[in-house]
């Protein structure tokens, strides 16, 4: 154990644990990757001890998706998965795919639907809880795992090589001085780390850009979700029916489209997904969402239901031209973390999983000679030879097509799959979301409907059901690198877009009684974890870090 300064003129002892691997992440990816190192252990009688943390209250907390499930890589992982009790109880038994107007409703006939959205051998899920399952079948491996401990700060070591993480001090007030319950964050020093935060990853950012590891690649981009669990009354349940929608109340410049997945138990997952590249700065993915349950053709299925939870989150959309490099000194990016998430399947466990898996099989055979802190290369290498790389070498131009407008896009992205089977002789290009806003002088407002309560619902009511909560004295965990920017930039030039694009109401424009003297307010204690302020801000102002561990919203079965 050592003395460190934190940065607050403190010198604390730390507590200092080392493990062979530490894992950050607690989603399928890094779940997937520590079962994989033991599994590999106990077969070659070789001992890995692994560490794996996660912000959220427990395992699963933070867990937001879909989901519609591909078994594939659990089949690899935990092939007797069905035998141990698996959550997955309900087998996909249609697919519809609807493309919305103002009114009316056009239904897709299955033989001109893509092969990705076809969910023949797919399973409607909860992601939450299949990753509250294999944290058990972690835990039985062996694997020590810690929730409620965010991983705050990457540790180096001597050489540069990423020699693990700092949890986050847990007691610091609102000053940024400890408080009467301060307890100092403890040092998790592992041969290897692997990063799997998921979307935006807090350490990955920072990893990415101390190792370059996005050079030669195209800037990530990306989507938000917005969804709903909610409870149908019987009759308009119809368990294992998958349905999307395209077009209304989305532009035709602007991609973006629903879900809704019918669980077991009358519970049904419902959400609208807006694509980050998005123009128009007045434009609210949340409202979208509230609107697009009003259509015609949509309504009548949620009369006589009740909504049960909320939640939102990012998701990274680029696929493989977006993929960092995937390893570096001391460690790598898996799961999300790195952008494994196929756009046109709207799917990321699968490949999450397959990536954890991959990774874990690298690691364990530098492990096995005797290396630590070194460049896990064969990760990479790996991966090319996967069929994760084939799958998401098929899909590469998904993204670019849908970002010249949905009937185009479709039309383009249809001939690439169907005619060309995605072996297309040509990659396209991505660009970042946040250079995408256009100024607000040159954008019409957009007038959203009042909601009713009952179908429609405010931003407040919903992060009241996400279960969202933060310790009020402690710093700001969403920091403006130059808080007059937000007045001078954000608001004179784009009229504060946080204000719309924030799906749990964070970020507010107040002003005095007659108008004059605006100031930014941010709500932190709303915030859902979503990280969209972080990646759609135009100046890239406004930097998400993790509150204390344990914080932020809890989702039942998400």
């Amino acid at each position: 154990m050592g003395h460190h300064g934190d940065g607050i003129g403190i010198i604390m002892e730390r507590e200092s644990m080392q493990f062979d691997v530490v894992i950050v992440g607690g989603g399928p990816a890094g779940l997937a990757a520590a079962i994989r190192l033991k599994q590999l252990a106990a077969q070659h009688a070789h001992e890995v001890s692994v560490c794996l943390i996660d912000k959220g209250s427990e395992i699963g907390a933070h867990i937001l998706s879909g989901a519609v499930f591909d078994p594939r890589a659990l089949d690899e992982l935990i092939p007797e998965w069905k035998q141990q009790g698996a959550p997955l109880n309900t087998p996909v038994a249609e697919d519809r795919f609807l493309f919305l107007g103002s009114r009316g409703a056009w239904r897709l006939p299955g033989a001109l639907l893509p092969g990705c959205f076809l969910n023949h051998g797919n399973y409607v899920i909860s992601l939450g809880s299949l990753c509250r399952w294999m944290a058990n079948q972690a835990e039985a491996l062996g694997v020590e795992l810690y929730p409620g401990f965010a991983g705050a700060q990457p540790l180096y070591s001597p050489g540069g090589a990423l020699a693990g993480v700092l949890t986050g001090d847990v007691g610091v007030g609102r000053d940024g001085r400890p408080g009467p319950a301060f307890q100092p964050g403890i040092e998790l020093r592992g041969k290897y780390t692997f990063l799997a935060e998921g979307c935006r990853g807090h350490l990955g950012k920072q990893i990415e850009a101390r190792f370059r590891l996005r050079g030669g690649c195209d800037p990530q981009v990306y989507g938000i979700g917005v969804k709903e669990l909610w409870e149908f009354a019987p009759g308009n349940h119809r368990p294992g029916l998958v349905m999307h929608t395209a077009g209304w109340p989305l532009d035709a410049h602007t991609y973006g489209g629903s879900f809704q997945y019918h669980l077991e138990e009358r519970q049904v997952s419902v959400g609208f997904v807006v694509g980050l590249n998005y123009a128009n700065p007045y434009l609210s993915p949340y409202e979208e969402f509230q609107r697009f349950k009003t259509h015609p053709a949509i309504r009548g299925a949620f009369e006589g239901g009740r909504r049960i939870a909320y939640g939102a989150r990012a998701i990274a959309a680029g696929g493989l031209q977006a993929l960092p490099r995937l390893a570096f000194p001391g460690g790598c990016l898996i799961g999300d973390d790195a952008g494994f998430l196929n756009a046109s399947r709207i799917k990321g466990s699968h490949t999450a999983i397959k990536s954890g898996m991959l990774a874990a099989e690298a690691c364990f055979a530098a492990l096995a000679q005797g290396r630590s802190g070194d460049e896990l290369t064969d990760y990479g290498t790996r991966f090319r030879e996967s069929w994760l790389y084939e799958e998401l070498y098929k899909a590469r131009n998904f993204k670019p097509w849908m970002s010249k407008g949905l009937v185009a896009g479709s039309l383009l992205f249809g001939i690439d799959q169907k005619l060309l089977a995605g072996k297309a002789p040509w990659t396209l290009r991505l660009h970042a979301d946040h250079e995408k806003l256009k100024p607000a002088a040159q954008c019409r407002p957009i007038d959203y409907p009042k909601p009713d309560g009952v179908l429609t619902f405010d931003r407040l009511s919903s992060v009241f059901l996400s279960g969202t909560h933060h310790e009020e004295d402690q710093p700001c965990h969403l920091r403006l690198k130059d808080p007059e920017v937000a007045i001078r930039v954000n608001l004179a030039v784009y009229d504060a877009p946080e204000q719309r694009y924030c799906p749990a109401g964070v970020y507010e424009i107040l002003r005095e009684a007659d108008g004059s003297n605006p100031r930014l307010q941010i709500n932190a204690q709303n915030c859902v974890h979503c990280k969209t302020c972080d990646i759609k801000d135009p100046t890239q102002n406004i930097e998400w870090v993790p509150p204390q561990g344990g914080e932020g919203p809890t989702y039942p079965n998400m």
